[in-house]
């Protein structure tokens, strides 16, 4: 790993080839575990597709990644707007409850009212 201007490089190995990756410094770990995740899904379709050239094999494998990737995005879109109708719920249930906490008070003070001549006799 050479360091110049906050920039690292560090060296993976994909589909038994070996890369010197730019990043930032600091940054080494998770583009290591990125390489390992890259190398894995090489493997994997390696495995189950058998003897196709370098290139294919890698395109499949970004297609693959891409997927999974396009797959959580949907997933959090669909979260995001979960967690949104609950936000909504979660202000009009706050809004009813301090409707009902000023009933309350309101009834408290009537109340108070018209105890306090018969307190005061």
């Amino acid at each position: 790993m050479a360091e110049a201007n906050g920039v690292t490089h560090v060296s993976v190995t994909i589909a038994g080839r070996a890369f010197r990756m730019a990043c930032e410094t600091g940054d080494e770990a998770r583009i290591e575990a990125l390489a390992r995740k890259v190398d894995a899904r090489i493997a994997e379709l390696g495995s189950a597709f058998g003897a196709i050239d370098d290139l294919r094999l890698t395109v499949m494998a970004a297609f693959s990644i891409a997927d999974d990737l396009a797959h959580g995005e949907r997933r959090i879109a669909v979260l995001e707007a979960e967690l949104a109708a609950e936000k909504a719920r979660a202000a009009d249930d706050a809004a009813r409850l301090a409707e009902a906490v000023n009933a309350v008070a309101e009834r408290i003070e009537a109340i108070t009212e018209d105890l306090t001549p018969t307190l005061q006799a």
